[in-house]
């Protein structure tokens, strides 16, 4: 399963690390990638994901979700 979030406040190398790290620390997240220029975070699971945990883990990487 794909979950595709908006990030905002990553501007390096160092941004892309620490939102990937914590994201990853997730139960059943096997993969994430983190588009820089864009800000798009894609996650790969085995099963469904908790928003909240996303939000929180992304909050802990020291950045916010943009929402539409």
């Amino acid at each position: 399963m794909q979950t595709t979030i908006n990030v905002a406040g990553m501007t390096c190398g160092h941004c892309v690390s620490a939102v990937t790290m914590e994201l990853s620390l997730l139960t059943s997240v096997t993969e994430v990638e983190v588009d820089l220029e864009s800000g798009q975070v894609t996650i790969t699971s085995d099963g469904d994901l908790d928003q909240t945990q996303i939000a929180t883990a992304i909050d802990e990487a020291g950045y916010e979700i943009v929402t539409n």
